[in-house]
């Protein structure tokens, strides 16, 4: 995950947040379920807005005159499928959203806001600052210090990764996700939405689910991806999807190497790698 996207935790609920244009943006969805525990978030947000007209009229791009608060936008976040646009609102657009939404959840999550933008300016101030508190949240979900370690290199890795697939012309949401797959499929023999299936998994991160080895093996798949594709000097997605077939091949060899010396799989069914 880069360094302007973020979990984030409400009362043990999972908000999603990008930075855009130097605050916060908040995954609208994530805010809804976080204070209503709906089972369909994106019906709950349309029966509002249906209720609240004023509401209704923010979220439209319209000549702002007189408006003072920006409408939603569609930003991208990595997913384990690859990149989505998601439709988010800023803090004050949020604090508007959470006006039409009854629940006893509201004020502690007007306060819990105000701490996120204290927060963010903390780490603009100090970037190690939020590091820490990433590995400080995988670690209240109890997550081992060595998982944590090896969980942020991933995600540094995953980075690197996307930055050269953009320079590399891939762009769009669904060739991530393809590009994704590839690997994924050489490393592992599957593809991410048939790992998490095998792991009984839906909206949750594939990634916060893998043993620390899955990780590593995932972890190699996409570095070998990035320097064959420098390497090659590669551009476009065909030139793109051969570097990812090969890089996770590189994966997928050492994987079966591995599991040829110990006899056991490296793929872990279980839904979470707490459950080991």
């Amino acid at each position: 995950m880069s360094e302007d996207q973020r979990l984030a935790l409400f009362q043990k609920k999972e908000i999603r947040k990008q930075l855009h244009g130097g605050e916060w943006w908040f995954v609208i969805t994530d805010v809804i379920r976080a204070l209503t525990d709906s089972s369909n978030p994106a019906q709950y947000l349309q029966n509002v807005r249906r209720r609240d007209e004023e509401l209704a009229e923010l979220f439209e791009p319209v000549d702002k005159g007189g408006v003072q608060i920006e409408p939603p936008l569609f930003l991208p976040f990595t997913t384990p499928g690859g990149k989505q646009t998601l439709r988010c609102w800023n803090t004050e657009g949020i604090f508007r959203l959470v006006q039409s939404i009854p629940s006893k959840k509201a004020e502690p999550f007007k306060r819990w806001l105000a701490r996120v933008g204290y927060e963010r300016v903390q780490e603009i101030e100090n970037p190690e600052l939020a590091q820490k508190r990433m590995k400080m949240l995988y670690k209240l979900k109890g997550y081992p210090d060595d998982w944590i370690e090896r969980r942020v290199q991933g995600m540094e890795v995953r980075h690197e990764l996307t930055e050269e697939w953009e320079k590399r012309g891939v762009t769009e949401a669904q060739d991530y996700a393809i590009l994704t797959a590839e690997i994924s499929k050489a490393t592992f023999g599957v593809t991410p939405s048939e790992y998490k299936k095998l792991k009984g998994i839906k909206r949750e991160n594939l990634r916060d689910h893998m043993s620390k080895l899955e990780l590593l093996f995932t972890q190699l798949g996409e570095a070998s991806t990035t320097e064959i594709a420098r390497t090659d000097d590669v551009y476009g997605m065909a030139g793109n999807k051969d570097a990812a077939k090969r890089g996770g091949a590189v994966a997928g060899a050492a994987r079966e190497q591995l599991e040829k010396e110990t006899g056991r799989r490296v793929i872990r069914s279980t839904k979470n790698v707490l459950d080991e």
